[in-house]
């Protein structure tokens, strides 16, 4: 499919959406979920996915034996896929080919992790998102595909602009 149709499809589907959108603002706002089970056997999570169950365990920084899926990683790989369909859906819209690479990482220091100094941070110090691309776009328009990727990439956002987050617990 050329870039020309692709575009004009993308526009079809999505305008009835933003017309909704726009007339019942209540009608956009979505709750998105994610559940886990707790192993009783081990240090793991089990978490459902849209299409596999998941096994999340320890990093091998921490005591993990590399095995199960860590959740550093998976955040990584939450932000490569949100950025890599924002991008195509914006060059998409934009009329542009693109294609290549998004590759994400970011620095830990597993020392808060495991309490081993309290002034080392838990969780990522820096991420960095980085497009290998392949495409005939001029730098302008190049510029303008970044710009809007990173302005409508719902993670990149949530990890920039941190939400009010909360934690509760009931017991059987």
């Amino acid at each position: 499919m050329d870039v020309t149709t692709a575009s004009a499809e993308l526009k079809a589907k999505q305008a009835p959406l933003k017309e909704r959108y726009r007339n019942e603002p209540e009608a956009a706002l979505i709750t998105l979920t994610a559940d886990g089970e707790l192993d009783g056997s081990g240090i793991a999570c089990k978490v459902k996915t849209s299409t596999a169950l998941v096994e999340a365990g320890l990093h091998p920084a921490t005591g993990g034996d590399g095995t199960q899926l860590c959740s550093g990683d998976m955040l990584l790989e939450a932000l490569v896929a949100c950025a890599g369909v924002t991008m195509r859906a914006v060059a998409t819209s934009l009329g542009m080919a693109v294609a290549g690479t998004v590759h994400a990482e970011g620095d830990l220091d597993f020392r808060g992790t495991l309490g081993v100094a309290k002034d080392a941070p838990v969780g990522f110090r820096d991420i960095r998102l980085k497009f290998n691309l392949e495409t005939d776009a001029d730098e302008e328009q190049i510029a303008t595909l970044i710009k809007l990727t990173e302005r409508y990439c719902v993670v990149l956002q949530t990890l920039k602009n941190s939400p009010t987050t909360s934690v509760a617990v009931t017991t059987s």
